[in-house]
């Protein structure tokens, strides 16, 4: 008896990076500027546009996310954990092999509720 395939949605994969995205202290998801004609085509109805990208080829993904990094925090440090967080939930929950986590710090941000 053949295993039957299961096929992982774009979407889903999105969103596993997006929750273990908002997971990390200190982090966020910067949002995506909308350039003239894109105001009406976001990303997913209901969804703000935010800088977020899953590519996937095969058995490969690879991700490409913007982050705002609260100031006082190490950016590097920061980015390899995110780095080392989207792969492995990405990997553990879909099988799937994650090539690349690249991140771009975007803005440095006060705190919430805080003062830089």
């Amino acid at each position: 008896m053949a295993t039957p395939e299961v096929e992982i949605s774009k979407n889903v994969l999105m969103d596993i990076a997006a929750t273990t995205l908002d997971g990390i202290e200190g982090t966020e998801v910067a949002a995506t500027p909308l350039k003239v004609g894109e105001v009406l085509r976001t990303q997913t109805p209901g969804r703000k546009p935010r800088a977020l990208k899953v590519t996937r080829e095969g058995q490969d993904v690879t991700v490409d996310v913007g982050l705002n990094i609260e100031f006082g925090r190490s950016l590097t440090g920061t980015a390899e954990k995110v780095q080392q967080a989207v792969r492995e939930n990405i990997e553990l929950m879909t099988g799937l092999r994650v090539r690349a986590v690249n991140v771009t710090v975007q803005n440095v941000c006060v705190p919430k509720g805080g003062q830089a």
